[in-house]
């Protein structure tokens, strides 16, 4: 496993790290990101870094109960690694969090950021934001059965429901009465109808500064930022004013940012990771998984 001791020692309390702690996973993150993150991704990722948290492609609660297939699976090399869960069922995202828990996942994230209308029929995703108590029944249902964290992705606001003030009540209340300690927040509002997934993620503005101060304004809270970076520059910048960053397509469509994060975001003194090296080291992952049935095309479409 390429899970450090710090993770470990992080896994047994849902308590969040000091921004003080380098070694944290949570400082550096590569996304969900449907289609793209899935576990043939995240592994080929964790031969870049070893620090890195990787969080799954969203997984909806009805996949994982109802489903036939298996939605938890993952290579043991992959830690530490978190599981996004889409939901608004309470006991239903409770029910997989165990599941998930069982498994050995690091980390549950719940999806209140993706603004598809699939997911909105769904009645998650970034609709949830318009009902942050339903929000914080979810996350502390999740919470009440597993000691790993749980976490929640969202955005700045929805629609017109796009103030400062409608953002701080959000968090206030998922963090109060939902008990969440840790919030991904991606620097843009999303528009629910009107805009694709795809212009969600490039039309509304982004605004780092309303994101600095939210974690200003919520000293307690742990808080990473997501949303454009593209670089290890920015990222580190960003540093400077919030806990975590959380890198997305950057990371899929340029993935050698990863070699140096371990050294540039960690402190590691490790070499970087060789590209060169890192494609070999997928031969035997390749073929272990060829003679388990996996279709070849299924890991290197990425």
């Amino acid at each position: 496993m390429h899970g450090n001791s710090e993770m470990q020692k992080i896994n047994q309390t849902s308590a969040m790290p000091e921004k003080t702690d380098v070694h944290w996973s949570g400082r550096f993150s590569v996304a969900p990101m449907l289609d793209w993150t899935d576990r043939h991704c995240r592994y080929f990722l964790r031969l870049l870094s070893r620090n890195t948290l990787l969080y799954t492609e969203m997984v909806t609660t009805g996949a994982i109960i109802h489903g036939k297939g298996d939605y938890l699976a993952y290579s043991e090399e992959e830690h530490p690694v978190a599981l996004q869960l889409g939901g608004s069922d309470p006991a239903a995202l409770a029910q997989c969090a165990k599941l998930a828990e069982a498994r050995g996942y690091d980390e549950i994230n719940l999806n209140v950021g993706c603004p598809s209308d699939r997911v909105q029929n769904g009645m998650f995703g970034a609709c949830l934001m318009g009902n942050a108590q339903l929000v914080a029944d979810c996350v502390k249902a999740m919470r009440d059965v597993v000691s790993i964290p749980v976490t929640v992705k969202t955005r700045i606001g929805i629609d017109d429901q796009d103030s400062y003030e409608f953002l701080c009540d959000f968090i206030n209340t998922v963090s109060g009465k939902g008990e969440c300690e840790m919030f991904i927040i991606h620097a843009r509002k999303a528009w629910l109808s009107g805009l694709s997934p795809k212009e969600n993620r490039e039309i509304p503005p982004l605004d780092y500064p309303r994101v600095y101060q939210l974690k200003r304004d919520f000293p307690h809270l742990t808080m990473s930022i997501n949303g454009g970076i593209k670089s290890l520059e920015e990222a580190k910048a960003h540093l400077q004013h919030m806990d975590g960053v959380m890198v997305g397509r950057e990371a899929y469509q340029n993935p050698g940012i990863l070699a140096a994060v371990d050294r540039e975001i960690f402190g590691s003194s490790d070499t970087d990771a060789d590209p060169v090296a890192v494609v070999r080291a997928m031969y035997p992952y390749i073929e272990r998984e060829l003679s388990q049935g996996t279709y070849l095309g299924h890991i290197t479409r990425h």
